[in-house]
């Protein structure tokens, strides 16, 4: 029997009812097909992708159904045709000619199940509204209380490419997409263990954003596992869009300056933070993975360190500190040498710098500060102007503002130097969200230079490293293993031990102590 056969679309509405009371949001489904679907109608009011084809069978028509779906999410409409269905009526040589023989096809369904994969019997109106909302197409039948959904989402997203923001010269160029399915298994293709756990989760509200959990059983502490849960249940009651939504839900400090957590678009820096026993969360339409709990010195850590040389790889990571140090104190040390402590500078380069300035209507601070922001404003609009245009306005801004200030007499040209290795330091950061948190606390460090010298400085340089101290990521310490000390996890910490000797340490590098709440 083809589903031609089954369902003969006609014209006739369906069996008229009385009217029938709505039914509440927790009520389960009528026998009645115009009750259902006058509740479904009343909920999808003005959802004009929201589809329903009456349908009428049997020999003289005297069978109603009703099948409900949302263009906007199934591509393929041929889906609505249900094939397995009518092939477990095939199979089970069941005439749909009477009444009893319906209710033995109504039985077996609900006895048996079907024989797609995809389909489920539904018993809740509710749970009929989240499935058509989800891309299923759901089957109502009269004079009986289930539905059967079979899932048929199919929404066109981009191909797995390579990824965009964490580039590398050696090792797998495989990015996530904006696919959970899709994204969950490339992760399980390439840590195929019973004992990675993944949990999955629905968002509250209004975006029902389906959320997924993984970890690894046995390597994850099971003290930050279950300060994560309590934190993770609240942060769901919200709505949900993005990881960084759950982020910032979760984190220990909201306003502080430093990432508390990672984030990649990589599945092997996804995996390889789970097995060093970190949590990590995916949600639908989210091509970012967060990895939590981030620590400091893993924000210098790029994927591409552990498929070369550890020795090369230590280097880098070192370079990297440097650049760090160098965002971050550049500007201000200049500001402060030049404007209190001018007696460091050797004799001959302080006339050169005397010579550069010579004509500046502006002192040090208000040059540096002038820079600063246009350099931030360029580098801004090379990220918001189209891809192909992004980057020649960057570099040809730079050069041409750089060179009329100069010639201006609006900023020198050391001070434009200064300026532009500042930037480029921040760029050579590996993780994009530390390079923000510099760009934040370098003018309160500037301000503190231009008004009290070195000593402002070392002020402003003091409270960072304090906040640092006392900055916690899922009650883990944010400078482990530095403080407290860890000399195990010295290993793959600002220095990369070879594999041989990295690889045999201990997967789980946390510390086994309850984490602060």
């Amino acid at each position: 029997m083809q589903l031609r056969k089954l369902f003969k679309k006609n014209n006739k509405p369906p069996v008229s009812e009385p009217d029938l009371p709505t039914k509440s949001d927790a009520a389960s489904l009528s026998p009645h097909l115009v009750e259902n679907q006058a509740w479904l109608e009343e909920r999808l009011a003005d959802c004009s992708d929201v589809l329903y084809l009456p349908q009428h069978f049997g020999p003289q028509l005297e069978n109603a159904a009703l099948i409900v779906y949302c263009e906007s999410l199934i591509q393929d409409k041929d889906l609505v045709q249900l094939q397995d269905v009518l092939e477990d009526l095939d199979f089970h040589d069941i005439e749909v000619g009477t009444t009893s023989a319906l209710d033995d096809a109504f039985s077996f369904f609900e006895h048996h199940g079907v024989t797609s994969k995809n389909m489920t019997l539904v018993t809740q109106l509710p749970n009929v509204e989240e499935n058509i909302l989800n891309g299923h197409v759901v089957i109502l039948f009269d004079r009986w209380d289930k539905a059967l959904s079979l899932d048929a989402l199919s929404i066109d997203t981009r191909q797995i490419s390579e990824p965009i923001n964490e580039p590398v010269v050696r090792g797998p160029q495989e990015a996530t997409i904006e696919n959970l399915r899709v994204n969950l298994g490339l992760l399980r293709n390439r840590l195929k263990s019973s004992k990675f756990k993944i949990q999955k989760f629905v968002a509250k509200g209004e975006t029902h954003t389906e959320i997924a959990v993984g970890y690894l059983d046995g390597a994850v502490n099971p003290e930050t596992l279950e300060l994560f849960k309590t934190r993770f249940e609240k942060a769901i009651q919200e709505e949900i869009l993005e990881v960084a939504y759950i982020e910032e839900l979760i984190e220990d400090s909201t306003y502080s300056p430093f990432p508390q957590y990672r984030h990649t678009e990589r599945t092997d820096t996804a995996v390889a933070a789970v097995l060093d026993g970190k949590i990590i969360v995916l949600t639908e339409g989210s091509p970012s993975i967060l990895i939590c709990p981030g620590l400091f010195v893993e924000f210098f850590s790029s994927s591409e360190d552990y498929y070369i040389r550890s020795l090369y790889t230590s280097l880098i990571r070192l370079l990297r500190i440097s650049a760090f140090i160098m965002a971050l104190t550049l500007p201000s040390l200049y500001i402060a040498i030049t404007t209190f402590h001018s007696e460091l500078i050797p004799t001959v380069l302080l006339l050169a710098i005397i010579d550069t300035r010579e004509g500046i209507p502006f002192p040090a601070f208000i040059e540096a500060l002038l820079m600063e922001f246009f350099f931030e404003i360029m580098r801004e609009a090379g990220i918001r102007l189209p891809r192909p245009v992004g980057s020649a306005v960057s570099i040809v801004g730079a050069l041409v503002i750089g060179q009329a200030a100069i010639e201006a007499k609006i900023a020198s040209p050391i001070m434009v130097i200064i300026v532009a290795l500042t930037g480029i330091a921040s760029f050579s950061l590996p993780n994009y969200n530390l390079a923000i948190s510099l760009r934040i606390m370098r003018f309160p460090l500037m301000l503190l230079a231009a008004t009290l010298g070195g000593f402002g400085f070392m002020i402003g340089f003091l409270f960072i490293f304090l906040h640092l101290i006392s900055l916690r990521s899922l009650g883990q310490p944010y400078l482990a293993p530095w403080a407290p000390f860890r000399f195990q996890q010295l290993k793959d910490g600002f220095l990369r031990a070879p594999l041989k000797i990295l690889l045999r340490s201990p997967r789980n590098r946390h510390m086994h102590r309850t984490p602060k709440k």
